[in-house]
């Protein structure tokens, strides 16, 4: 797991801007900005639909603070382009297909749902400073909320 200070993993991954047009984000392009990193497990569930629409209605707020938002999931592009589309989100949304990037992050691994033990996406979110180290890491966290809390946080 990372925390404060640590230098944040990077990574490349192809995705839909804000736009809704297909990229491919590199962390290290985005250095020299405030970033927030959120990983999630699937478009399109109750819970992954919440958080994404609570950083969409929050977005000029983080933005006006300075921050830009990334999602992650090991959702396919198609599946993204579609979540964007039906819930009008106005932020980049990145494939990790293999969890390559979510295991660097510590976002993936052993977790409890419904009390049984699976193993997955950890719902989890990094704000990362712009010299590319870890200011926050929020693991475990719960969709309903959570955009609400970080902003007080910040």
């Amino acid at each position: 797991m990372l925390k404060e200070g640590d230098k944040a993993p990077d990574f490349c991954l192809e995705g839909i801007d804000e736009e809704g047009k297909e990229v491919k984000v590199c962390l290290k392009d985005l250095f020299g900005q405030n970033l927030i990193i959120y990983f999630y497990p699937k478009d399109n569930t109750p819970g992954c639909t919440q958080e994404a629409c609570d950083f969409r209605d929050n977005l000029q707020t983080l933005i006006s603070k300075g921050y830009r938002v990334l999602g992650i999931s090991p959702d396919p592009i198609s599946s993204h382009k579609k979540f964007k589309e039906k819930y009008q989100l106005n932020f980049p949304l990145l494939s990790d297909p293999d969890y390559t990037v979510a295991k660097l992050y510590g976002a993936y691994g052993t977790k409890k749902m419904c009390g049984k033990e699976t193993t997955g996406i950890i719902r989890s979110t990094f704000v990362i400073n712009p010299d590319g180290t870890i200011k926050k890491a929020y693991y475990n966290v719960k969709a309903k909320g959570h955009v609400q809390k970080l902003l007080q946080e910040l």
